[in-house]
């Protein structure tokens, strides 16, 4: 680490303290050479394995841009898509790998988006899953179906507070 007033190349780091999210390290560092002090910010890179082989580091936007594919046309907004995409970097960083499979990102974003739009939950599925006729759509929505009707019923089994 080069000192940004002197350049000079050799620091010590004073203190390190790891940031809230867990995702980041900030150090506070002092150069060897003019004793000046500065803050440097670590951030964990987490990597994409394409099915190809390949490596590319995650980005939030390629994932949004995927869902916000699917849901043209719905009532969902800038900000929903901006929530999802933290909500699915969120999840891959809490995995614990560095290198995730592209799979595990399209699973990260399935629960997210079937909860913010059941249409375009099937449409991202539809592709993402490879659905291959109507039989696999009409599956999935019974799934659907299925898990609205048990919330509904959990929801009229809750007790009634009396303030």
């Amino acid at each position: 680490m080069h000192c940004p007033y002197c350049r000079h190349g050799d620091t010590k780091v004073l203190d390190s303290r790891v940031a809230e999210d867990g995702g980041s390290i900030r150090r506070r560092r002092q150069c060897q050479g003019c004793e000046k002090r500065f803050s440097t910010v670590e951030l964990m890179q987490l990597t994409v394995l394409k099915r190809s082989g390949a490596t590319e580091p995650f980005t939030r936007d390629k994932a949004v841009a995927g869902v916000r594919k699917a849901c043209k046309g719905r009532p969902v907004t800038e900000d929903q898509l901006a929530c999802l995409g933290q909500e699915v970097e969120d999840a891959l960083r809490t995995s614990g790998y560095a290198e995730v499979p592209a799979h595990e990102v399209g699973m990260a974003i399935l629960a997210p988006l079937r909860q913010l739009d059941e249409v375009a939950y099937l449409r991202f599925a539809s592709v993402y899953r490879q659905f291959e006729s109507a039989d696999d759509f009409e599956d999935e929505i019974a799934v659907l179906r299925t898990e609205r009707r048990l919330r509904s019923t959990a929801e009229d089994m809750q007790p009634v507070s009396t303030g």
